[in-house]
């Protein structure tokens, strides 16, 4: 991105915008839900990108898969039409106001009830939906005793939101996990 945008930005630029000037010069976009993917918009022109390119590569066999599935090994059948990454259910509601949800204090709630309490954050380098180091400054936020901080660990991927969707991320997403289930049932 040039200075400049930054600048007449006032240096917070909105993600959408991002996604779209990022890669404007070869006429891109980059994915919300994974920057590693590239999309083509009708023009290079407007302020956001016209799609997510990563929903667009991801939602059409996840959604195969699972009503394959479905159909096919559990014999579930039905007419009514299957969404997958939120296609068709309408916004999020938090329960907030202009806000995005905070769920830094019934966690840390939920810890001090339970000091025995473990949690695993797994963070996607391309994630964009969850900005990476958000959750490391949540954390860090919630002033948590140093005997009940020392439950939470973190696992990076080189991935985007959805890690499981290539097969070394995968791998290290169960082997982390198995790790961490192991890990809590030995303390």
């Amino acid at each position: 991105m040039s200075k400049d945008y930054i600048e007449r930005n006032n240096f917070r630029i909105e993600l959408g915008k991002f996604n779209k000037e990022l890669l404007r010069s070869e006429r891109r976009t980059t994915g919300r839900l994974d920057s590693r993917f590239k999309g083509i918009d009708r023009d290079a022109g407007g302020e956001n990108p016209d799609s997510d390119p990563s929903i667009n590569a991801i939602r059409p066999p996840y959604t195969a898969a699972f009503n394959d599935y479905v159909r096919r090994d559990l014999g579930y059948k039905t007419d009514s039409e299957y969404y997958i990454l939120g296609g068709g259910i309408g916004r999020w509601n938090y329960n907030v106001d202009n806000a995005y949800a905070d769920t830094s204090i019934p966690m840390k709630d939920a810890m001090a009830k339970n000091p025995y309490m473990k949690i695993m954050i797994s963070c996607g380098y391309y994630d964009m939906a969850t900005p990476f180091f958000a959750v490391e400054y949540t954390v860090s936020a919630m002033n948590l005793d140093p005997a009940l901080r020392k439950n939470i660990s973190f696992e990076y991927y080189d991935a985007g939101h959805m890690m499981y969707i290539e097969k070394n991320a995968l791998k290290k997403l169960h082997d982390d996990a198995a790790n961490f289930i192991q890990g809590a049932l030995r303390k």
